[in-house]
């Protein structure tokens, strides 16, 4: 009977052993210098969620690279229908491999969700925890040991270009890839609280391994910010300091060294925590530091997300709170920010780890180069800039029409759950309109796109027709932020400025010189006020006074016959 009690006793050790072998991570399996490939990390939740009854894994919409983003949720309650799920929960979603050649979120989700299902660490009781396994797919797919030039491992990664070349942290706004409208499907069917993207850090060198970005407070509103600002971020660095993991701000100086102070990273809509915000989501961007090894990085990677779940966990019902509080504040006939900088009255400081760093003579360049010397580590106080403060305000309108012809905006809007009514008949509504006035445009090629910028306009309260079915927005609903930056064109990342009404920007009809002279002479002698502005304009305006060509275009342009649609912003702004 001992020896059976013996061998049953072995055996059940023996079967332990070989079940948890079963579930080691590509990462766990090699030398803590390899990531698993997508193949591989796809198979390997696909294991997951077929052995353990409180993971699910979906597809959720194809990516440039052919294809599908998955979706993986972990809920002990085995209840995957998030229409329930947000009434007593909240949901963390966790996004990796946006650029792949920076894995470190992609291995350590997987031993997260290998964890929480074998109970290796408790599961939350309040929260859901949603992971995009690897989202820059066609990245992924493009593996290679060079491309990361300044990166400490590991031994092969992805590239940051997706299957079509679009760095996907900066199309989260304009959309042009399949890879973002899937996310954005993903995003808003699970409507998550909280928002993790994992990232590997460049630029400057320094102590720590882990640094982060928090969604920057002032934008994200008063409300939530605040809380975010003074109570999260906080609470989550402390739980790291408990596990001896020391973490800094992400260090974002890049034209000179980090002990001379930084500012906090300001993510515009493009970005994903900027994009997030706009639907009142609180979001962290993990950036592991690019010089520390690479088990390390997964290792610290792994730990932020677990301190973030433990904390959403613990205080869920207030986040839940706050975001419906949040969206709250903003409301047609209040002011909305479309325009921040740096509010360098409110410098703090904060104690940062670092490595002196000094200049010597180049051995490859005729200049000198700059070098950290990493045994001269220090510790002092720096500055730090993380208020940011309102330079551009609009009021906001009761509503928007955008025309029906412009499908692309009216497409995206939709894609964003963005509620809207059509015009049941051709109207005339008084409404508020823009001339764009002045704008700069990028010189070389952006994301896709010649951005513009620094773009201004004139408004004007007229009485305007419009054509039935063309699309009512109204601004009183949760995607409000959404709403005003991308159909405000001063915004920073509107569709303006991302090139979605360009075609407005160029003249269809014009004249010919020598017969527009006459039809010209009679619209002066005809319009004596005109006339005399004209007049004034020569007086006052040297060029102009030389230039026979711009005159004429002058009058061409104050005259009837020049077309209404030349810089005219199709979308007006319904104040009552």
């Amino acid at each position: 009977m001992k020896y059976l009690h013996y061998c049953l006793i072995l055996f059940s050790i023996c079967s332990l052993a070989q079940n948890q072998n079963k579930y080691d991570t590509f990462f766990e399996k090699g030398n803590g210098n390899q990531s698993a490939s997508y193949p591989e990390t796809i198979a390997y939740y696909k294991l997951l969620a077929n052995d353990f009854p409180t993971i699910n894994m979906q597809e959720m919409g194809l990516t440039d690279s052919g294809e599908p983003l998955h979706m993986v949720v972990f809920n002990p309650e085995k209840q995957f229908n998030f229409g329930e799920i947000q009434k007593n929960k909240a949901v963390i979603l966790i996004n990796n491999g946006i650029h792949a050649g920076e894995p470190d979120g992609i291995d350590a989700s997987m031993q997260l969700f290998r964890d929480l299902a074998l109970g290796k660490i408790k599961a939350p009781k309040n929260t859901v925890i949603v992971c995009i396994p690897v989202y820059n797919i066609g990245g992924a797919l493009n593996r290679n040991s060079t491309s990361r030039a300044n990166q400490n491992g590991p031994e092969i990664y992805g590239f940051r270009g997706n299957a079509r070349n679009f760095d996907l942290n900066r199309d989260f706004i304009k959309s042009d890839t399949r890879n973002t409208k899937s996310f954005v499907d993903i995003f808003h069917k699970i409507n998550a609280d909280v928002f993790i993207d994992n990232h590997v850090s460049n630029g400057s060198d320094y102590q720590y391994k882990l640094t982060y970005i928090m969604t920057q407070h002032n934008k994200l509103g008063t409300v939530l910010g605040d809380f975010l600002n003074t109570k999260m971020m906080p609470s989550i660095v402390a739980d790291l300091q408990k596990k001896k993991i020391e973490t800094t701000p992400y260090v974002n100086a890049f034209q000179d060294t980090p002990d001379k102070g930084f500012a906090q990273f300001f993510e515009s809509p493009r970005y994903a925590t900027g994009y997030t915000s706009l639907f009142n989501t609180i979001g962290f961007v993990v950036e592991t530091h690019m010089l520390k090894k690479y088990a390390d990085r997964v290792k610290v990677t792994y730990e932020y997300m677990k301190s973030t779940i433990d904390y959403t966990d613990e205080n869920y019902k207030i986040i839940k709170e706050l975001r419906l509080k949040n969206e709250n504040q903003y409301a047609p006939k209040k002011k909305y920010s479309l325009e921040w900088e740096i509010d360098t009255t409110k410098t703090e400081s904060f104690f940062f780890k670092g490595f002196e760093a000094s200049y010597k003579k180049s051995d490859v360049t005729t200049g000198n180069r700059l070098y950290y010397d990493q045994k001269k580590p220090f510790q002092k106080n720096i500055p730090y800039n993380k208020e940011y403060k309102s330079v551009k305000e609009i009021v906001i309108p009761q509503a928007y029409i955008v025309p029906k012809g412009f499908w692309p905006v009216i497409d995206l809007l939709k894609s964003n759950t963005i509620t809207y009514s059509q015009l049941k008949n051709d109207t005339i509504i008084e409404v508020e309109s823009y001339k764009i006035a002045d704008f700069k445009t990028s010189s070389s090629a952006y994301e896709g796109h010649y951005l513009h910028r620094n773009t201004t306009v004139n408004n004007t309260i007229e009485k305007k027709a419009f054509a039935k079915g063309d699309y009512l927005i109204p601004t009183q609903q949760k995607g409000i932020k959404y709403i005003l930056e991308t159909l405000e064109p001063e915004g920073v990342d509107s569709f303006f400025n991302w090139n979605f009404f360009d075609t407005l920007l160029q003249q269809k009809e014009g004249y010919s010189d020598y017969v527009f002279e006459d039809t010209a002479t009679q619209i002066l002698k005809e319009n004596p006020v005109l006339k005399a502005e004209f007049e004034l304009k020569k007086q006052n305006d040297a060029t102009f006074l030389k230039n026979p060509e711009a005159q004429l275009d002058w009058i061409y342009k104050h005259s009837v016959y020049y077309e209404k649609a030349h810089l005219q912003y199709p979308v007006c702004r319904v104040l009552k």
